[in-house]
């Protein structure tokens, strides 16, 4: 797979088993999380209280808010819990040589947050 268009974030080793880890690319904040082997890259504000998710807890594929406990599938980036009801943008990963990339311009949403958050 080409990296071209994905902007490179850190070494595969430096990312711990279900342990979020936030980056900035291209501008975007970004929480990179080692889960099943797999990594997944999603938006790093929650879309109801714009709280960094890489401050959360990670579970069956899922971060936690650690502000009011909502979830979110790593995969899609769905809510899985209220109070969130909007999902956040998942982006896809590549990994290279053990270096790992993200294309923050191939998001499956547009960053959103629910009603009364701030950004």
């Amino acid at each position: 797979m080409s990296t071209s268009g994905y902007t490179y974030l850190c070494r595969i080793e430096t990312l711990q088993e279900g342990v979020p880890r936030r980056f900035e690319a291209q501008g975007v904040p970004v929480s990179l999380v080692l889960t099943g082997g797999e990594v997944f890259a999603i938006h790093d504000l929650c879309s109801h209280a714009a709280v960094s998710l890489s401050e959360g807890e990670v579970e069956d594929c899922a971060v936690e808010c650690w502000l009011h406990g909502s979830r979110f599938d790593l995969r899609s980036g769905e809510p899985l819990d209220p109070p969130a009801t909007r999902p956040v943008p998942v982006y896809p990963v590549t990994v290279e040589d053990g270096s790992v990339h993200v294309d923050v311009r191939d998001s499956v949403l547009s960053p959103q947050l629910d009603g009364g958050a701030q950004q």
